[in-house]
């Protein structure tokens, strides 16, 4: 914790300069303090009723269906009693469904709880648990992932099929391929539960009561993070720290749609990113929702070619992405013949983008991707390339509007210009704290406001930051962040593992993948025991993929494992 009166920090905004280069502007203008993002859903339905405001596998929602779809949903959850901060947690992959059912519990008045639904009964039961959400709306691919905790942890469970708002035919046919050719519907008995078809005709439009109570203070989302010390999170973000993201995002990346407007065409907004992640929430979701976009659904980025089909049916102007992702498309011969002349925007997050990837990207689609930067922690976009980028930088570009930077030591002074320190932000989109973590809360906050990230960078002279060093024993596997301590937690839980230590290797598709060093406890311990185990307690990206096992983990004189120690015995072994 940050105790200290006397911390330095610089007046100048070096990134100011940069900014009149550019033409942008640094102030944003914040709605009034009575707003919510309810505002925002109310004027995008107004200002573009009869446009296509989302499409999944070739289904489409006009704005005018999101809205009234988001309002019966709303009526519903209101039906159930909840009040004013009760937590209704979504649980679902890219499909229609899921920006309905975000839309409807903040219309609703209450918290979102964004869940990854490929998590396992044990993560999600601890999400749950933690948030205490009342409701939990899930695709019933997933549903026996919640039975299996073996008791109700919510008062409801709404229930989806993959294609309940395809129409009629197509979404039969969508969910009989789903249940019973693609076998993708395990069995499932929860008594609690109502169909989403069900709970949309449960109540009509009419009867959804605007909240009057919700301001921009109140939390917006729980958005869920491993934070600094791998034990997941809830970052309290309000309806002001998106609001604030939203018209930050707008400055830096809006030019990108302008000569669409003009046109009076609407850009597509390709988000084959899991909206559960806050980089997609944010930059794709709602922005899309925010700009009169037509956000184009991808339920799993992993499967190209439906990826594909869905960009040559419905070009993008704007493609938010991981380094993997470009990479594996812009090798790919069939995306490399399509047509790119409408893409305006690429913007890399999550993870580095690579210069021979970028280059790549560049050559097959004429775009030079823009990086951003932050974290669910800031809503999440903190720093970026403008929009209007001629080359790419490798940098994570310059903070974004009414956003500090400070570049820390470790006792929180500033550093000089072009040292390394620990990139810290301050803005209106840095979150409230974590839920119920007052403690965890005050270890990242500095006294005057600046949020620690635990990512180390240096600021050069005209603003651009350039990440230059992580948090010293995250690994990030496809943009997604992994915590060796919770992996170990869950790995010990074998009967046969004595002991284990986790680390970050280099992997070519996910940029780091995990491996875990094994001290057994019985001699007969196989790797494939080790990795099935994995497979059945963690979710995909998260799994160890790599078994070696050592006599003994190498421990500091008070016996806490050493992974610094572990990586140096990786880089002599295997190199």
């Amino acid at each position: 914790m940050e105790n200290q009166v006397n911390f330095t920090r610089r007046d100048d905004k070096v990134w100011l300069k940069t900014y009149e280069e550019l033409g942008l502007n640094y102030n944003i203008e914040m709605p009034a303090d009575d707003t919510s993002l309810i505002d925002v859903f109310e004027k995008s339905f107004a200002d573009n009723s009869d446009k296509t405001a989302y499409i999944c596998m070739g289904s489409s929602l006009s704005f005018k269906e999101v809205d009234l779809y988001s309002r019966q949903m709303a009526a519903y959850l209101q039906s159930l009693g909840l009040v004013k901060g009760d937590k209704v947690a979504v649980m679902m992959p890219n499909i229609l469904q899921l920006p309905i059912s975000v839309i409807a519990v903040l219309r609703a008045g209450f918290t979102l709880v964004n869940v990854n639904p490929l998590y396992t009964t044990r993560e999600l039961e601890h999400q749950l648990t933690d948030s205490d959400a009342k409701v939990l709306i899930m695709v019933e691919n997933f549903a026996k992932t919640y039975q299996d905790i073996g008791r109700s942890l919510v008062d409801k469970v709404v229930i989806t099929g993959m294609g309940d708002l395809m129409g009629t035919l197509k979404g039969f046919m969508v969910n009989t391929v789903v249940r019973h050719v693609k076998k993708m519907v395990p069995a499932y008995s929860i008594s609690n539960s109502i169909t989403f078809k069900s709970a949309l005709s449960h109540s009509a439009a009419s009867k959804y009561k605007r909240p009057s109570n919700i301001t921009l203070d109140d939390i917006a989302v729980l958005q869920y993070t491993g934070g600094t010390t791998g034990v997941a999170k809830g970052a309290m973000l309000t309806h002001k720290n998106l609001v604030a993201n939203l018209i930050q995002s707008n400055t830096f990346l809006g030019t990108a749609f302008d000569d669409f407007d003009q046109r009076g065409e609407q850009p597509v907004i390709m988000t084959a990113l899991p909206m559960y992640h806050i980089f997609s929430f944010t930059v794709c979701g709602m922005f899309g929702l925010y700009r009169g976009c037509v956000v184009l659904l991808v339920p799993n980025p992993r499967d190209l070619d439906s990826l594909l089909k869905a960009y040559k049916a419905n070009p993008p102007a704007f493609f938010p992405a991981v380094n993997t992702l470009f990479n594996a498309l812009a090798n790919n011969e069939e995306f490399i013949a399509m047509d790119h002349s409408k893409l305006r925007q690429s913007m890399g997050g999550g993870m580095a983008v690579l210069s021979p990837t970028a280059e790549k990207w560049r050559q097959v689609t004429g775009n030079i991707i823009i990086q951003g930067y932050g974290l669910s922690e800031t809503a999440p976009v903190a720093t970026s390339n403008p929009s209007n980028s001629k080359t790419f930088t490798g940098t994570i570009g310059v903070p974004m509007p009414a956003t500090d930077v400070a570049i820390l030591d470790d006792v929180g002074n500033e550093v000089e210009l072009g040292e390394r320190g620990e990139i810290s932000v301050r803005g209106p989109q840095v979150m409230k704290g974590y839920w119920n973590r007052e403690d965890a809360t005050a270890e990242v906050m500095t006294a005057d406001g600046f949020f620690r990230t635990g990512d180390i960078g240096i600021m050069a002279d005209n603003g651009y930051v350039t990440i230059v060093d992580r948090k010293k024993d995250m690994i990030l596997v496809s943009g997604f962040n992994v915590y060796p301590n919770e992996v170990e937690e869950v790995m010990a839980g074998h009967p046969k593992i004595l002991e284990c230590g986790v680390i970050g290797i280099s992997d070519e598709k996910s940029g780091e993948t995990p491996k875990i060093y094994v001290v057994r406890n019985d001699p007969s311990l196989t790797a494939e025991e080790v990795l099935a185990y994995g497979k059945e307690n963690l979710t995909g990206y998260k799994r160890p993929r790599h078994v070696e096992f050592i006599d003994e983990l190498p421990k500091s004189n008070v016996g806490k494992i050493l992974r610094k120690d572990l990586r140096l015995l990786e880089e002599k072994n295997h190199g």
